[in-house]
């Protein structure tokens, strides 16, 4: 149950409504017990016919009274606490979907290298929603059945002692018999929760990527994963059911024995005289109440076991070590990257060795290199998603391993080879770096991309939604609204993995000059997949195993034997095929 209570510990803000739940629950429970008592008064005033004593009709009237205000009253009552408990699910489910996206948002980036984006949506909706569940059945039930137990027991005690014991030994011996099973359910709701993450991350990639599901005719081998691993889940959740049934069957007529054992002293102790008529039915309508708690403590026992093994899950993510932000704050005055011997290695195999080179404040220099070199995994390292083995990267001579992930990624602006965008509007999309940039700076911004024109003429212009994505986009379109928001960030430092070779001519030349305005003035760093484009660098860096092979201007490496001077060969013969392997069209 201790993940349970860090979900109480997690949520203390809660704690007034947990409160408030808590006290209508025992008032609901304090009116459930009017009864019971009450028709205990009217019998002995009945009984009294039989020894043909006259009934005192006052008594028997407000006893009824009393009958009908208690019902009343706990109708009122507990619709009263329904209330209070729907807020606090709602409240619930609000804060724990907040921090669990709030720590993912902090987690480095090799976390999401490692994880299923679907697995992490399902974990996140399947752990919540058993949370919550669990919650909803507590405080509408089990809050209830436990204050309406412990007066049911000091009622009966104070009748009679013996009817007391044996109804208070049920629970201890329910409890021990239900904790018999609970580790080995609890591995089978693992591996069933395991099956319907890997089957619904799948789910989730195939419906992002339906277009290349469609166009290789992956359907039925998509739907046939799917299928499996729900299969599995099913098949597991047999063992795990019968398991849960055949211990509850056990455990119910352990119950039945000592309801019998209740019963059976109860009618003999009343037929000896040990009790009159009215504490006999009174005994008898409290141990009918405490039997139907006693009995539901399965259902509720199995939620709890749900919510425990789904609340495991959400905690190993929250457990999991978010990227340890330094104070520091990054001061760029001129925009000067330096990599000074920088080794980096992923999943121990080592990418950069002894990586060392310079980029001058102001000037474009393009990586070059074989797939697999490491050039992605250089910018970043500068945008800080991963940290260094050893080495220092310098932004104006600070390391930025010494600042802030906010302020060093606030000094970069960002093109990605595939434009990364968001559903919502064009002018949202734009405006990500700057949400508070005007219409007029927004638009400026898409002037320069050479966007303005197609986004005009959308019917709703800036505030047309664009789609998951940016699905109703063109690829043109989608990279030069991408260049726009970097342009509209306006960051002294540019990281651009370049991607005109998919475009058709006349995006890609309107793509190349919304480039050309974005890297003039700032320190620009590309990935580059076109030769005119590293042609028109101020440097040229040849990366091979990991390590920096080549640096110079594009006129002293096209003379120098190397990588450079190879590809100008291979454009020469158009040797697609090699060129190809450096990423290069």
């Amino acid at each position: 149950m201790r993940p349970l209570l860090r979900i109480g510990k997690i949520t203390r803000q809660l704690w007034p409504l947990y409160a408030a739940v808590s006290v209508f629950s025992i008032l609901v429970a304090a009116a459930n017990q009017v009864q019971p008592l009450l028709t205990k008064s009217i019998i002995d005033q009945l009984t009294k016919l039989t020894h043909h004593a006259p009934v005192n009709m006052t008594v028997v009237v407000w006893c009824v009274v009393g009958i009908f205000l208690a019902d009343v009253a706990a109708t009122l009552l507990s619709n009263a606490g329904g209330y209070i408990g729907d807020q606090l699910q709602a409240r619930l489910r609000k804060s724990l979907g907040e921090q669990y996206f709030a720590h993912l948002l902090k987690l480095p980036q090799k976390y999401y290298d490692q994880e299923q984006t679907g697995k992490i949506i399902s974990q996140l909706n399947r752990s919540i929603d058993q949370i919550v569940n669990f919650a909803q059945a507590f405080s509408n039930n089990f809050l209830q059945f436990i204050f309406s137990t412990i007066l049911s027991l000091a009622i009966v005690f104070w009748y009679s002692w013996q009817v007391g014991l044996m109804l208070l030994a049920l629970y201890p011996v329910f409890i021990w018999l239900t904790t018999r099973t609970s580790g080995k359910w609890r591995e089978y709701q693992s591996e069933i929760n395991e099956n319907i993450d890997i089957a619904n991350g799948r789910f989730t990639e195939a419906i992002g990527q339906i277009k290349v599901v469609k166009s290789f005719g992956r359907q039925s081998r998509e739907l046939g994963f799917f299928k499996k691993h729900y299969a599995r889940a099913v098949q597991t959740t047999q063992p795990q059911s019968k398991l849960w049934h055949t211990q509850d069957v056990f455990r119910r007529l352990v119950l039945n024995i000592i309801f019998l054992g209740v019963y059976a002293y109860l009618f003999i102790a009343a037929a000896h005289g040990t009790y009159s008529l009215g504490v006999t039915v009174l005994l008898m309508q409290y141990a009918a109440a405490i039997r139907l708690p006693i009995f539901s403590i399965s259902f509720i026992i199995d939620m709890s076991q749900r919510a425990v093994a789904n609340t495991r899950d959400y905690f190993a993510v929250l457990d999991q070590e978010p990227e340890q932000e330094p104070s520091g704050r990054l001061a760029v005055s001129k925009g000067h990257v330096a990599f000074k011997n920088v080794t980096f290695s992923y999943d121990n195999t080592p990418v950069l060795k002894d990586l060392s080179f310079e980029l001058p404040a102001g000037q474009i220099a393009a990586l070059v290199g074989e797939s697999g070199q490491g050039k992605t995994t250089i910018t970043s390292l500068l945008l800080g998603l991963y940290a260094p083995d050893n080495g220092q990267i310098l932004v104006d001579n600070q390391d930025i391993t010494d600042v802030s992930y906010g302020s060093l990624r606030a000094a970069s602006s960002v093109v990605f080879q595939e434009p990364a965008l968001f559903s919502g509007t064009v002018r949202e999309n734009i405006a990500y770096g700057r949400p508070g940039a005007s219409l007029a700076e927004v638009e400026k911004a898409a002037r320069a991309a050479n966007a303005h024109e197609f986004i005009s003429n959308f019917e709703k212009g800036y505030d047309a939604p664009i789609g998951e994505r940016g699905l109703k986009l063109s690829g043109g379109q989608k990279q030069r609204i991408a260049i726009a928001r970097a342009l509209l960030k306006d960051a002294p430092i540019l990281i651009l993995d370049e991607a005109t070779s998919s475009l058709d001519t006349k995006s890609e030349r309107q793509v190349q000059q919304a480039l050309e305005r974005l890297m003039k003035g700032r320190t620009t760093l590309i990935i580059a997949h076109r030769l005119s484009t590293i042609q028109a660098a101020d440097q040229i860096i040849t990366l091979k195993d990991g390590r920096v092979d080549e640096i110079g201007s594009p006129a002293k490496l096209a003379e120098s034997g190397g990588i450079y001077d190879q590809l100008l060969k291979l454009q020469a013969h158009q040797d697609k095929k090699r060129l190809k392997s450096y990423d290069l069209s």
